[in-house]
């Protein structure tokens, strides 16, 4: 056998199996071994033009490779780390509020999620004092209404960035890192509610029986008519 029937065969092989697999990074790992079996193969054939396309094939299969580890290691950043929104203001609206301001009310429709810059904001169901950093208004995305869950009030002069819903979605898809982190973000909020839930409910528990204390077994009266047990304890 030819030394050019060898590559072109193993060539073959290789561009049947990147058409048969599913995940991406092995399909360019093996496209970019069959762009070098056939461009070997071309070479030693002289067939300039086939050549010249896997040569062109191949810096693209492995830029495409490079960009799927780059990928991998932002979504495992965003799974184990912890994600900066930085990137996400070129997309955002800067709002000035003054003190008594109101965001948003509960119940109304949702449609965009805020980062908190500067000030002070409070969600007045919750309790909570918002901080500069700090994002709020997911949830109106993910409630089945789309209707807010809470009422965001300014409490200290301060400047917000707003995005859309319809923008968190097509970041959503289109970057792997945002969507674990807008995941991470609306499951450590929906934890935070359960927990205080629980808490407001054992308090309820606690000043509706004040004096209330755990319950003992009655003593258990002997029983005259019972037979003598004449079993020995055994001793350890």
């Amino acid at each position: 056998m030819h030394w050019g029937d060898l590559f072109s065969g193993v060539g073959s092989l290789f561009v049947v199996a990147t058409a048969s697999t599913r995940t991406m990074v092995p399909l360019r790992i093996l496209g970019i071994i069959a762009n070098c079996f056939l461009i070997t193969y071309y070479s030693l054939t002289h067939a300039w033009v086939p050549m010249a396309l896997q040569a062109i094939a191949l810096p693209l299969n492995g830029y495409r490779l490079y960009q799927m580890f780059q990928l991998i290691r932002n979504v495992q950043t965003a799974i184990h780390g912890q994600p900066s929104m930085d990137w996400l203001r070129p997309f955002m609206k800067k709002h000035h509020f003054k003190l008594g301001d109101v965001l948003f009310a509960r119940g109304e429709p949702a449609d965009e999620m805020f980062c908190t810059v500067t000030g002070r904001f409070m969600l007045i169901e919750l309790g909570i004092e918002l901080k500069p950093g700090q994002v709020v208004g997911e949830l109106g995305m993910l409630a089945p209404d789309n209707r807010r869950t809470a009422t965001l009030v300014c409490i200290e002069d301060g400047d917000v960035l707003s995005i859309t819903y319809e923008q968190v979605e097509q970041l959503y898809y289109q970057n792997p890192t945002f969507g674990f982190y807008f995941l991470r973000l609306a499951t450590a909020r929906l934890f935070e509610n359960i927990k205080r839930l629980e808490g407001e409910v054992a308090r309820h528990k606690a000043a509706a029986h004040p004096h209330a204390e755990p319950e003992s077994s009655p003593p258990v009266a002997p029983n005259e008519n019972a037979a003598p047990d004449h079993r020995e304890a055994s001793v350890a």
